[in-house]
């Protein structure tokens, strides 16, 4: 019976798709604190800097602060997705605004064309999307700025979403900011590179390019994955193969 439902309970989280989460409470804490205090300073910088203006911060760098402090090594929070992705989605968006008017053509086109532009310039970052509906159907304030949008305070507010993640992820060694700062914090594997066969960028290339679908994880992450389980399973090899030998002595005459 407990197999059964050990196996039950397995269908679903993979169906439903639930994480695998394992980071400590200190780490869920802090990517909390780093949220918060982001869309905080954010607000008072732009109270600051855009005077007479009721849009201070786009609703979708809520999403975004997710991104940046939940999950400041993958793919999705780099500087180039965030930027790249909220600003060209937001200038589809007037676009289409400006085109089709408020309406629900002109929505559907702006995420559509957004999330083509996105994968086109190699920045996939979701928020974008809510970025490009915004500029549609943010209503006559938004409608009013025009291209204006583009630049304050969307790219203001990414901007600065970025900057304060560089700044607050900086803080812990364990989750540097963009990713290529964290393999220099978190330093070599502990093992030697001789024992360690890394794919190379064409091997990796081809193994995305197979599974055809976006993966939120760096190539740098990639690689120490393999690295570390390759690690693990020579040593669980090794284990086996000690056992192994032992059992044999021990049952000769």
């Amino acid at each position: 019976m407990t197999t059964d439902r050990h196996r039950a309970l397995s269908v679903a989280r993979r169906w439903l798709g639930v994480e695998l989460d394992e980071v400590s409470a200190v780490e869920k804490l802090v990517s909390a604190v780093g949220g918060s205090t982001a869309i905080l300073v954010t607000l008072l910088v732009c109270d600051l800097v855009i005077e007479g203006s009721p849009t201070l911060l786009v609703a979708s760098m809520g999403a975004s602060a997710v991104l940046l402090f939940a999950v400041p090594h993958g793919q999705l929070s780099q500087p180039w997705p965030v930027l790249v992705g909220h600003i060209a989605s937001a200038a589809i968006g007037v676009a289409c605004a400006t085109a089709l008017g408020p309406t629900f053509a002109a929505a559907a086109a702006a995420v559509g064309l957004s999330i083509g532009a996105m994968h086109v310039f190699k920045s996939i970052h979701p928020p974008g999307g809510a970025t490009a509906l915004t500029a549609v159907l943010g209503g006559p304030a938004i409608a009013d700025m025009g291209f204006e949008f583009v630049l304050v305070p969307v790219a203001l507010n990414a901007g600065l979403m970025v900057l304060l993640a560089v700044a607050f992820n900086g803080l812990f060694p364990w989750r540097r900011y963009p990713a290529a700062f964290a393999d220099r914090a978190r330093g070599p594997i502990d093992t030697t590179p001789e024992a360690i066969d890394d794919p190379t960028h064409r091997a990796v290339l081809d193994a995305l390019r197979e599974v055809d679908s976006f993966i939120d994880i760096t190539e740098e992450d990639l690689i120490r994955l393999h690295r570390s389980l390759t690690a693990a399973e020579r040593q669980q090899a090794g284990t086996d193969h000690a056992a192994e030998d032992l059992h044999l002595r021990s049952s000769e005459p």
